[in-house]
């Protein structure tokens, strides 16, 4: 009975030894250790740009809004005229089809402004 239990208490502190080892700083291991919280970091990077998705004379556009501010879309044609406008509020994800079927033959701007930033997208209409 003493032996099982002084193997379990070596086997104890040997598990304990070998995590205080593998969790220790890095400086132990020539540097070459990563803390568990960079890996973590690196893992949970997330980018918030929208994506645009052009089929024919379509644009459709899908942002992830986890601020849930304010979003606005607007459309410019060539001569930075105004054509259309749109203000989301308190969505999540924010998706919009622009269908520039019948749109006369110009370049058309479309701009998403939101709480991390300003992004553009070009339609050529011919």
């Amino acid at each position: 009975m003493k032996s099982i239990l002084k193997s379990f208490t070596v086997a104890g502190f040997l598990m304990i030894s070998v995590m205080g080892l593998a969790n220790g700083p890095a400086s132990r291991f020539g540097k070459k250790g990563t803390a568990k919280a960079e890996v973590e970091k690196s893992l949970i990077e997330v980018t918030l740009d929208p994506v645009f998705v052009k089929k024919g004379d379509k644009l459709m556009l899908n942002l992830l809004n986890l601020t849930q501010g304010i979003v606005l879309l607007e459309v410019y044609d060539s001569e930075n005229r105004l054509v259309y406008s749109e203000k989301i509020e308190g969505e999540v994800v924010v998706e919009k089809a622009f269908n520039f079927e019948k749109a006369y033959e110009d370049e058309y701007t479309v701009v998403v402004v939101d709480k991390l930033g300003t992004y553009k997208e070009t339609m050529n209409i011919k």
